[in-house]
């Protein structure tokens, strides 16, 4: 018997369970699954196998577990009309079912359905049993909505999920300001002359504020999630602690209402040494998140004492505010519990590490002061964010692909989360054993039984307080990158997911928020992921020295309507560092690229540039000789008078920063997620030349749209 043959079952077994047997790599040669990943990633996923011997046995009982199942636990209803697909056994094909639609705001609808007068789609025999599959169409329209669909069949009863959603998502509306524009900066970057050392909500409000007087829209920065900041010290944005909860590190301090009442916290704002000490951190070129978040929660904790000790209308809207979520109360508690023990929570002792905390398990003044810090951050975002809608201007936050793999989330929610797996990447040019994240991916079936409950708390949390929403790799709504335990990078597999039950979710959150959804889809993206952000009108992303191709012409990629265009993103070098080779240097001294390498890199940007600049001089956006600031201007220019729906323009670029905020594929080597911006929210703002192009990009952006 051949390999071949002998790797059909698995292969076969494998796509029942979703996974992929092979993919296409970035040079677009087909890399197979090697048979020992692909048993790992099915015992992942549940699969009752470890040896090839074990395949025709789990076949079967997939086999039974797929067509036992009468509906589908989730069933996505596109502008209020669908169909619903029955597997049934051959007795009951032609008997009567009985069905009970429970609408989510509405009247509950029963009927009676007659089986025989569906016509059969598909018969299977499986091990001596005859099944069937029939379509039912629904009457009528449904909302838009999540609605419970019940169905009797022979006595036994089966639920489903009905998302009922528009197909195409929430978009931006133009306005009388026309195309879009906005403005990027990491928030622990921003600085300001109050800052203690790290931007905080208050001086985000005030770049929203100076932003929508130049005409823009949306200010958008890396995401605002909860973090370790203690022991561990883990303040990477895209591993937060919980995706459902904001980081209380960009608190202001200052202006919580509990300072009035709370004689030991103003004493310790008025601290000579307390003054040395945000002076300090103040003028540091790096974020000293630990030391900042310890000097902070001294006087947060202290305004947390003042208001618990006492009733007042203040401690009656906190009390309010955890009986609307009572998650809120058990993440205080989770990490009252981490800090109590000094250790996260896979080396907690039962029953702890199963999600049962006593009392005793922590400290109560540490589980109020969490509840505390987080109804504040909710507060003060909620405030500047409806600040800014007045205002008519919004927030573009970042959804990060996953979470830390010992956080609150994974804690929690633990069967939703594969705890033996990592997300990551395959091999490329810049890595090529490939990526470990590190992050603990979602189990596409168990989210689906769970309702997407999770799924829905993370959209929720952001989409309340943004008016757009990037999505973080946006590929995983399809499929995601796993590498079970014990495989090696190189060697994982992709993994399915329900994509058509993902968009459903972000149309529907998307309408009921009023707020945008963008894809990140970089980088080598199978042509169905674009195809369904077009379909369901998620914005795509354009970056500029991504679509940068030299040729006898030496055109840009052309921008596309409905796409956010920037000149990079958070994981590339600002455009001068780019301009400069900065880029190509550093992936040398990485040991990413050796020296023939290097020199061949350095040819390939230098024909990029001189193309760029003859593109952007023969478009009368670039003089003969012209400055670095000037092509930076060019660049964004040509953005400002495309099709973009959005032009997002990171502002280092427009003082010719030439390092990055983060090198991928870095941990100690590189300053990833701590460097401060060079110029102050004061400064920039009252420089001429980030003035003057800002105001450039607001009259072509108007115009574009006229």
């Amino acid at each position: 018997m051949t390999d071949s043959t002998m790797q059909r079952p698995l292969h076969l077994l494998a796509r029942l369970y979703g996974v992929q047997t092979a993919y296409r790599n970035m040079r677009w040669e087909l890399k197979n699954a090697t048979p020992e990943a692909l048993i790992a990633a099915l015992r992942c996923l549940g699969a009752p196998v470890s040896t090839l011997g074990d395949v025709p046995g789990a076949m079967v009982a997939r086999l039974r577990a797929l067509w036992g199942r009468a509906v589908q636990p989730v069933l996505v209803v596109w502008d209020g009309t669908g169909f619903l697909d029955l597997r049934l056994p051959a007795k009951l094909a032609d008997g009567p079912a009985y069905f009970r639609l429970e609408m989510e705001n509405g009247p509950e609808r029963t009927w009676r359905e007659d089986l025989s007068a569906l016509a059969p789609r598909r018969t299977v025999d499986l091990d001596g049993s005859r099944y069937v599959s029939k379509r039912l169409t629904f009457a009528g329209t449904l909302p838009a909505g999540y609605h419970r669909l019940s169905v009797e069949l022979g006595g036994a009863m089966h639920g489903a999920l009905i998302v009922s959603a528009p197909t195409r998502a929430y978009g931006l509306p133009d306005g009388d300001d026309g195309r879009q524009w906005g403005v990027f900066l990491p928030l622990y970057a921003l600085r300001s002359r109050q800052d203690w050392g790290a931007g905080d909500f208050t001086d985000l409000e005030a770049l929203m504020s100076w932003t929508r007087g130049l005409g823009g829209t949306l200010v958008g920065t890396l995401p605002l999630l909860a973090a370790y900041l203690d022991e561990p010290c883990d303040p990477a944005p895209y591993i937060p602690a919980s995706r459902l909860f904001w980081n209380e590190f960009y608190l202001d301090v200052t202006r919580t209402p509990e300072l009035a009442i709370s004689p030991r916290a103003k004493a310790l704002l008025e601290d000579a040494g307390t003054a040395r000490e945000i002076e300090e951190l103040r003028a540091a070129p790096h974020v000293d998140y630990r030391r900042l978040m310890t000097l902070k929660r001294k006087v947060l904790e202290e305004m947390a004492r003042s208001l618990f000790a006492s009733e007042s209308p203040r401690l009656d809207a906190l009390r309010r505010a955890v009986c609307d979520r009572p998650q809120l109360d058990d993440y205080a508690r989770f990490r009252a519990t981490v800090e109590r023990r000094r250790a996260l929570w896979d080396r907690w002792p039962e029953p702890l590490r199963s999600g049962v905390l006593r009392p005793e398990d922590y400290d109560e003044d540490a589980a109020r002061y969490h509840m505390y810090v987080q109804w504040l951050a909710d507060e003060q975002l909620g405030e500047l964010s409806d600040k800014a809608d007045a205002a008519g201007a919004g927030l573009y936050l970042d959804l990060p692909l996953g979470v830390h793999r010992h956080g609150y989330d994974t804690w929690r929610e633990r069967d939703a989360f594969v705890l033996d797996a990592s997300g990551g990447a395959p091999p490329d040019v810049m890595f090529t054993g490939g990526q470990d994240w590190g992050l603990a991916p979602l189990h596409p079936e168990v989210s689906r039984h769970q309702g997407y409950r999770y799924t829905l708390g993370y959209l929720r949390q952001h989409m309340r307080r943004a008016n757009a929403l990037r999505i973080d790799h946006v590929m995983g709504l399809h499929r995601l990158y796993w590498i079970p335990k014990g495989i090696p990078a190189a060697e994982g597999v992709y993994v399915r997911y329900p994509a058509d039950e993902m968009c459903a979710l972000l149309s529907l959150e998307s309408h009921r928020n009023h707020c945008a959804i963008v894809g990140e889809n970089l980088g080598t993206v199978p042509w169905a992921v674009d195809a369904m952000l077009q379909k369901h009108g998620l914005h795509r992303m354009y970056v500029m020295q991504y679509a940068l191709e030299p040729g006898p012409e030496g055109e840009p990629l052309a921008i596309a309507l409905d796409t956010v265009a920037s000149i990079n993103t958070h994981d590339m070098f600002p455009f001068e560092g780019f301009r400069q080779g900065h880029d190509v240097d550093d992936r040398h001294a990485l040991g990413l690229m050796n020296d023939e390498a290097r020199r061949a890199e350095h040819e390939r940007h230098e024909s990029l540039r001189r193309a760029l600049a003859g593109f952007l001089k023969r478009e009368g956006l670039l003089s003969e000789d012209g400055r670095p600031s000037d092509l930076v201007r060019g660049v964004l220019l040509h953005m400002a008078r495309s099709d973009a729906r959005i032009v997002l323009v990171n502002l280092e670029d427009l003082w010719l920063e030439t390092q990055p905020q983060n090198v991928p594929g870095t941990w100690l080597e590189r300053p990833n997620w701590i460097r401060k911006g060079r110029l102050s929210l004061e400064e920039f703002r009252d420089e001429p030349f980030v003035v003057e192009v800002l105001r450039e990009i607001d009259r072509a952006r108007r115009q574009r749209s006229d």
